[in-house]
């Protein structure tokens, strides 16, 4: 039987657990100083404890920080530019738009998924296992006093970003984690 002691402190640490998951805000707006890369590290672990059916651990992570995200921007914006009109002045300026988007912070974590291959491994279990190892890093990013913000949109769906960033084709690119050190209180939970 536990002690009250035990109790006390299991007690202590579920609050703490729920205050986490309470108080984790996206934050768009981050300060333009790198966080350590040893709190990166720690989200990056931290993602690596989430449940996967199976143990395959299909997850795979991709840092970006300085020039690297000008490079993304690079390779979002011509994808952006495929297409369409460039002499329109409306168009260029999405397209530089784009281009910007990866500028926002100074880390940005490309998350996704390489299915397995395991005989019993379901693909949509893997993709979800990848949401929960990025709902860890959120929370991880949290804790450590850092600003995060999960975003999605064309580019995690293209295939020339995908293969920019090493996936294969039959990865699931989930999302990029924009992180950094929080320039103003969040506005709502996201």
């Amino acid at each position: 039987m536990a002690t009250m002691t035990e109790r006390n402190g299991r007690e202590a640490a579920a609050q703490a657990v729920l205050a986490a998951i309470r108080g984790r805000r996206s934050v768009g707006k981050v300060a333009t100083e790198r966080p350590a890369r040893s709190l990166i590290e720690q989200v990056l672990e931290a993602a690596t404890w989430a449940p996967c059916h199976h143990r395959t651990d299909p997850w795979r992570f991709v840092v970006l920080a300085g020039k690297a995200r000008e490079e993304l921007g690079e390779i979002m914006a011509q994808s952006k530019a495929a297409g369409r009109d460039l002499s329109d002045e409306a168009v260029r300026a999405d397209v530089e738009r784009e281009r910007a988007k990866p500028l926002r912070a100074p880390v940005i974590i490309a998350a996704g998924i390489e299915p397995s291959g395991h005989p019993k491994a379901i693909e949509v279990e893997e993709i979800a296992a990848g949401a929960a190892a990025i709902q860890n890093m959120l929370l991880a990013a949290h804790a450590l006093g850092l600003a995060t913000m999960w975003r999605t949109g064309a580019p995690a769906y293209d295939p020339a970003v995908k293969e920019w960033l090493g996936f294969s084709p039959a990865a699931h690119l989930l999302g990029f984690i924009y992180v950094g050190y929080p320039e103003a209180a969040p506005q709502r939970a996201s």
